[in-house]
């Protein structure tokens, strides 16, 4: 397996595809370093050169953020937005959804599993 940008990416899938793996990277970051490092994207991962994974170890490293430092600004990020107590730091802190998204149904991903209220059942009296 080739070593992209300290992440190991799938040798038997095509460079555009195998990129993608990369945590930041998606189809026009792909895409777009294939295209810098002028590199076919129908190329197999483990048919890349040394000198051409170097290359788009450069390219990464000085355009991109990508894996440990993405997943530490964004966490860094939403921990602001709960220092600051504003509205969407709330929304993160109740694990709520945070873009406006309605709630009195649906939400089930954030909000998590359905806790059941027990309702009045034919009270007498």
């Amino acid at each position: 397996m080739p070593r992209i940008a300290g992440t190991d990416v799938p040798d038997r899938k095509k460079i555009l595809y195998a990129l993608q793996y990369i945590h930041g990277i998606g189809a026009k970051f792909a895409n777009d370093v294939l295209t810098q490092a002028n590199i076919d994207p129908n190329t197999k991962a483990n048919q890349l050169t040394e000198q051409e994974i170097a290359q788009i170890n450069s390219i990464m490293d000085a355009e991109f953020i990508v894996e440990g430092a993405l997943r530490r600004q964004v966490s860094q990020n939403i921990q602001r937005l709960r220092d600051i107590r504003c509205y969407r730091g709330d929304r993160h802190r109740r694990g709520l959804p945070v873009h406006g998204q309605r709630t009195r149904c649906n939400a089930r991903t954030r909000k998590g599993k359905a806790k059941t209220v027990a309702g009045k059942k034919g009270v007498k009296g």
